[in-house]
């Protein structure tokens, strides 16, 4: 399968894929009321750089930061976004 597809469409699948889960993640959460249905759907752990990383060069300073929230529904997106990759 990925020596058809090019390694770039792989990667936009999956991220494609998270973003989407994501929202949906929260769109579901902020219906529901507060519980152990809710705390599935909205916790999960944070992986990134805190706090974010600053390279100062003197003339110009760059902040390098980047958070991934993974939830349930998030990992749900990914597997319905692979399962579409091998339909095409």
């Amino acid at each position: 399968m990925a020596a058809s597809r090019g390694l770039g469409l792989i990667v936009l699948i999956v991220v494609a894929g998270l973003v989407v889960g994501s929202l949906l993640g929260e769109l579901v959460a902020s219906l529901l009321p507060s519980g152990v249905v809710h705390d599935l759907l909205t916790r999960g752990p944070q992986i990134g750089l805190t706090p974010p990383a600053t390279l100062d060069l003197r003339f110009v300073a760059l902040t390098f930061g980047m958070m991934l929230k993974v939830n349930v529904v998030g990992v749900l997106g990914v597997v319905l976004a692979a399962l579409a990759l091998r339909r095409l």
